[in-house]
This record gives structure tokens, sequence and C-alpha cells, in this order.
């Protein structure tokens, strides 16, 4: 089937549009959160495939870290094994541990890997026990309610927060033209295995790297102002303005917070993106509109 002449002219002037990012960015690395919003249908996890994989050709470096959250409640529910959750966090005792490694470093790892793989791309799937990819401590969770002299310390388990990322290894492997996808388990300092919240493990390793771009796929438009219009171009002190004023809350200040702290550890800019929408990672790198929230250090685009 041929291409109309108005098909052929749109190609173009996306093409043309593109060009200066793409020279902008050549060499330089992005970290893209992928989640389960982003995988759940055939299509959308093809157009992110394609996307990462176009990336990649034209020089650019990415590095994806996923999550699993619906895929391990899944396998939970069918081994009959329940699940609590603490301020969004699941607790996470050795039995469900076990599944959660099954689960992301198995599973969806896998999948991913075998997806962008199946669309051109060398990729290669890591947990954080690779090469000790990503250190982790257990994290404590503290609660304080007015009655209390002091904070209650919860213990939600293998729940960790990542100490440090082994950047020589990651950069042997996108050096080596491969695209690394990471699973988020960390490894303790006697190998015990802890659940890293995919958000945060993006933001420590696109900080460790140095990286251009944290980019986080979510379930929603962007972060939107009380008019509900999508807010972007912010600088970190806007979006500190913002959480004051209580128009960043709830579920958002966690993905908020993340962004932010790359920023401020020397990630160029992070953005949230709608990952309903297909080739969102490309339209909000390669074109003038983008398609999310831009957060940055520098007043300008």
């Amino acid at each position: 089937m041929h291409q109309s002449r108005d098909d052929a002219a749109q190609v173009a002037r996306v093409l043309a549009e593109a060009l200066p990012y793409i020279r902008r960015f050549i060499g330089k690395t992005l970290v893209i959160k992928y989640g389960g919003n982003a995988m759940e249908t055939d299509e959308l996890k093809n157009s992110f495939a394609r996307d990462v994989v176009l990336m990649k050709a034209v020089g650019i470096n990415p590095v994806v870290v996923h999550g699993g959250g619906p895929q391990i409640g899944d396998l939970l529910k069918r081994l009959s094994i329940e699940s609590h959750f603490i301020d969004g966090m699941r607790v996470t005792d050795a039995q469900t541990m076990d599944v959660v490694e099954m689960v992301l470093g198995g599973l969806v790892n896998k999948d991913i890997v075998n997806l962008i793989n199946r669309h051109g791309g060398s990729a290669i799937g890591l947990t954080g026990k690779d090469a000790e990819l990503i250190r982790a401590k257990k994290l404590t969770v503290s609660r304080q309610t007015p009655e209390m002299t002091t904070p209650e310390i919860i213990d939600i388990g293998h729940v960790g927060e990542v100490t440090g990322v082994n950047v020589e290894l990651l950069n042997m492997l996108v050096n080596g033209d491969f695209i690394p996808v990471i699973a988020p388990i960390g490894v303790g300092a006697n190998g015990e295995s802890y659940n890293i919240n995919a958000d945060l493990v993006a933001g420590k390793v696109a900080e460790a790297l140095k990286a251009e771009k944290l980019m986080l796929l979510t379930n929603i438009a962007g972060l939107m102002d009380k008019q509900g219009e999508v807010l972007t171009g912010l600088t970190t002190e806007q979006v500190n303005e913002l959480i004051a004023d209580g128009t960043i809350y709830g579920g958002m200040l966690p993905k908020i917070r993340c962004a932010l702290e790359a920023v401020q550890g020397g990630v160029t800019s992070a953005h949230i993106i709608d990952g309903r929408v297909p080739n969102a990672v490309l339209l909000e790198i390669f074109t003038d509109s983008g398609v999310g929230t831009l957060i940055t250090n520098r007043k300008h685009r």
C-alpha cells in the first residue's frame, strides 16, 4: 500500500522536528521506568519496545528499569498468599520475597528483554544481584500519631532502599551496544534480597549514570494543576511550591519526590509521562510539545 502524499509530508515534518533533539541527545543516557500501565496491551508493549530500539539506533543510550506490581499480585493470589500494604509499599516476608524475585527477575524481566530483542535491539536482563548492580539496605518505616510520644518503627520485611549502583557494569553494557533491562531487586551486605520501588531504583540509577533524562511512565497525562491542565517545563522551585500549596498530593507525591531528587542529584531533566499513549517516550523526547511533565533545574527546555 502506497503512502499518500499528505502522509509522507507528515512523516517528513516529524523527522525534521525530531532532528535537533536527536543531535542534542546522541551519546547521552536516558533511564526509563517502565511499569504496569504501559504493559497493558500488546500495542503499548510493542510501541515501547520500538521506541527503545529506535533510540539506541540513533545513538542514544536507553537503560530500562521495570516494575511488575500487578503480575506479583496475580501470582500471590494464585498461591493464596495474602498481601498487605503500608504507605503504598508491599509488606514483604520471606515467602512473598521469593515470589517477588521469581516474577520480577524471571517472568517480567525476560518478557521485556524478549520484546526488545524481537524488535531488533540487544537487550540484556539484570537484577540488582548481578555483579551487585543495586546494593541495598532494609528500609525502615516509622509512623507517629498525635497521641504518640515517639514514632513507631514498622517492620515491612524485605523492602529496601538503594545504597549503591554498579556503574561500571552498566557502562560496559551500554558501550557494548546492549540495552540493560533492570528488575528492582537489591542485594544487601549479607546477600539478602530486597524488594525496592521501581521509581526509586530508576531515580538512583539515573543519578549514578549522570543521565540526561529520567522518564517515569505512569497512568496519568502528567502532573496537573487544579484546573486539570498538564503542567510542564517546571523548575525544582516551582515543584516545591506546588507541593506546599497542595496541588501535588497523594499518590503523585512519591513519584514527584523521586523526580526532584534525581534532578537535584545531577540528572538534567525528569519527565512524568503517560504510559498509556503509544510511542509516549519518543513523543516526549523528540517533539516540541512532548506528552508529559518535564522537571529541570534550568529555566528553559
